[in-house]
């Protein structure tokens, strides 16, 4: 038997709703009372309908999406010594890491003994992240000389980035870094080229200036590895993205599915040149996110535990590539074993538990993060150009004009926080009262001519 469940009910659309809608608020104003604006500047309506969906990039946008399932799972360990820190990484092998993010910044490359320290761990297997503060041709000379096969993971050296927060330059950094991709290049997924947005969004960028930024800071990696005969194929194969991703939990998941799609704009650039040797998504966004520290609260710390969790869902439901979810109290003391392991058992229980690796692309379709991703693209797009109209990312940041745009945003998020206008648990509203011993984010002493973006914690300025 054929039966309609829906037969008594007439067809409707959007215009319909509304205008039920305006007739219940009984005189109030439609888009006072329900329209709002976010920091970006994009509407944000009530209610979404495939009527918000007509654009015709809709396509293109879907086709470019992260078509793998799942994510690797990659905890920061913090080199103590050949041995400790061998037993450390083989147990969080074994404890549900997919993969390790190896800092070894505080420490001279030269005197460590790879044969231990990467004793039972095969980088063919198993990809490795290296930060190793602009030691990144002592690592690849030490790697190559213990490791005799194709390596899995990369550098996480963001020159760029860093000179943005300290004013200081590696004078030889480009050049080190056409050194290293050219040594590496045998090894197609160790990619040495990091592309961080990090310090943009511990500055207080919105959505719109992290994309934009961070684009910029990806075409100027580019620029200067051509310039020193890089080819455009081997610079491309050997670039990633590294991602802060913030409490806002739709725009974040439109956040990382804009910069797959504005990376591919950038990408078409170079195939209009060769198409031959770029055909389409040849060098799809590999995208590292990781869990903001921006938004952490020193003074009610477990509340950071519910934070990184809708932070690392975004991320997934993005669609990262790899996800590091820090604890809970990394960003004002030590962490001890039982942060270390709600943060990595976050992104296991994404998995194993919300089967969130079961689906490659699980926010395709949704009417409201669709056009909220397209809003994002148009908006960072705009504000990429004018970076690039002032020469690009290295003069734009010269002439404070990235600094002053992300210091505009930062003090508007201040204010509603402080105007209760926005509320964060355990900052501006049920604050513990507790004493709890914390460090205030330090400062670099600022001699360059130009302003530097601050690594901040916004709730800080409720902590004192």
């Amino acid at each position: 038997m054929n039966l309609s469940l829906f037969s008594e009910f007439s067809p409707t659309n959007k215009a319909v709703w509304k205008q039920q809608v305006i007739k219940d608020l009984k005189g109030k104003d439609f888009n006072k009372t329900l329209v709002w604006q976010t920091t970006e500047g994009i509407e944000m309506q009530p209610y979404y309908t495939a009527e918000d969906l007509t654009d015709t990039r809709l396509g293109e946008l879907y086709s470019i999406q992260k078509k793998t399932l799942g994510w690797l799972n990659i905890p920061v360990v913090l080199f103590e010594n050949e041995a400790l820190t061998n037993t450390k990484t083989l147990t969080l092998l074994q404890q549900g890491a997919d993969a390790i993010h190896l800092d070894l910044s505080q420490v001279d490359i030269h005197k460590i003994e790879f044969t231990k320290l990467l004793n039972g761990i095969k980088l063919s297997q198993t990809p490795v992240y290296f930060q190793t503060n602009s030691q990144d041709i002592a690592l690849i000379n030490a790697l190559q000389k213990v490791v005799p096969y194709q390596m899995k993971g990369g550098c996480v050296n963001d020159g760029l980035g860093r000179w943005m927060q300290t004013g200081k330059w590696q004078t030889d950094h480009f050049t080190d870094l056409s050194t290293l991709l050219l040594r590496s290049q045998s090894a197609p997924l160790f990619r040495t080229v990091c592309v961080s947005s990090h310090s943009f969004h511990n500055a207080g960028a919105n959505a719109v200036q992290e994309l934009a930024f961070t684009l910029a800071s990806a075409v100027t990696y580019i620029d200067k590895l051509t310039d020193l005969e890089i080819p455009v194929d081997v610079a491309l194969q050997k670039v990633y993205f590294s991602i802060s991703v913030g409490t806002h939990y739709f725009m974040e998941i439109a956040k990382l599915r804009a910069l797959r799609y504005l990376w591919e704009k950038v990408e078409a650039q170079f195939r209009v040149a060769d198409p031959l040797t770029f055909p389409p998504s040849t060098f799809s966004a590999f995208i590292h996110a990781q869990t903001s520290t921006f938004y952490d609260a020193a003074l009610s710390p477990h509340t950071n535990m519910i934070r990184a969790t809708t932070e690392a869902m975004s991320a997934v439901i993005g669609g990262c590539d790899a996800l590091s979810v820090h604890s809970y109290d990394a960003s004002f003391q030590p962490s001890d074993e039982f942060s270390e392991r709600i943060a990595r058992n976050i992104s296991i229980v994404l998995k194993e538990e919300a089967h969130l690796d079961k689906v490659a692309d699980p926010a395709a379709g949704s009417y409201y993060i669709e056009s909220l991703t397209l809003q994002l693209i148009d908006a960072a797009w705009a504000l990429f150009l004018e970076v690039e109209a002032k020469g690009g990312l290295i003069p734009a940041f010269e002439q404070n004009f990235i600094q002053d745009q992300i210091e505009t945003n930062y003090e508007q998020q201040l204010n509603e926080l402080k105007d209760g206008k926005r509320i964060m648990v355990g900052v501006n509203q049920f604050q513990e009262t507790t004493s709890v011993l914390f460090a205030q984010t330090l400062q670099p002493i600022n001699n360059s001519p130009f302003k530097l973006l601050r690594n901040a914690r916004i709730s800080e300025n409720f902590e004192r």
